[in-house]
């Protein structure tokens, strides 16, 4: 009787898979929950490009906003390259990108210097960053040898993250989008990257809060305040003395 039942189980479950909900051609997100009207009217051409250098756990993440910088800017403007070490044979053009003199890399080390201080020659940047969590953005970045022998440059910035459904490690922390825009506003010397490249992220983290989602304060400021919920690592407590100025997704 048990092995009957199993079976009668069995063949009640339908042949064909659930239907998916219908997603956008552009974004790849569900229509109800896409973004892409708050994308930039026209996609924004910058003289600069914007090359990512993208962790493959950042790919799994459904709140992401690489895509919003990519689909925001003119085609090729920006180019996602993924792994956990840079360049390899599967990363066509790469490295002579990375060899070449006007090409910057985003990293806060001790030898970076502020965006700002760039001298203005008129001439165009290849920015690297780094699209991942900071932990694995340190060892992307000991694993690749290329990459610390591109000049650096850091921003230093009081702008607070508009990502707040997630909890980042410090009070300056910016994800991907913040970050690039913001670099692009000061490389180009426009305010219009920083104004309208975020917008997809105002709306996502809109639609978050709306269904359900929650404000995130830094693990910093929980610290501070003495609400955070876990004991604070070595790792974290070094961040936390090192740096504000995060400026990793």
């Amino acid at each position: 009787m048990e092995e009957f039942q199993v079976w009668e189980d069995l063949s009640n479950i339908p042949a064909d898979p659930p239907s998916m909900r219908d997603l956008c051609k552009d974004c790849r997100r569900p229509l109800v929950v896409c973004w892409c009207s708050a994308l930039p009217p026209n996609r924004l051409n910058p003289g600069s490009n914007i090359i990512l250098l993208q962790h493959p756990a950042e790919e799994k993440r459904c709140l992401r906003t690489a895509p919003m910088l990519q689909l925001g800017l003119a085609e090729n403007k920006c180019l996602i390259f993924k792994g956990k070490r840079f360049p390899l044979p599967k990363h066509n053009n790469l490295e002579s990108i990375l060899k070449q003199p006007n090409t910057l890399l985003l990293y806060p080390s001790k030898s970076a210097i502020d965006i700002k201080e760039l001298t203005c020659d008129d001439r165009f940047y290849n920015l690297i960053l780094i699209d991942s969590t900071w932990p694995q953005a340190k060892a992307i970045y000991a694993s690749s040898p290329l990459l610390q022998k591109i000049k650096q440059v850091k921003l230093v910035t009081s702008n607070i993250s508009s990502y707040i459904i997630r909890t980042q490690p410090t009070e300056g922390c910016l994800s991907t989008l913040e970050t690039a825009a913001e670099a692009l506003s000061q490389l180009e010397k426009n305010p219009i990257y920083r104004e309208q490249l975020i917008q997809p992220l105002h709306m996502l983290c809109k639609y978050q809060l709306e269904n359900g989602a929650v404000t995130h304060q830094s693990k910093e400021y929980l610290i501070k305040t003495r609400t955070y919920p876990k004991l604070i690592g070595k790792r974290l407590s070094k961040l936390l003395k090192s740096t504000n100025e995060c400026v990793l997704d």
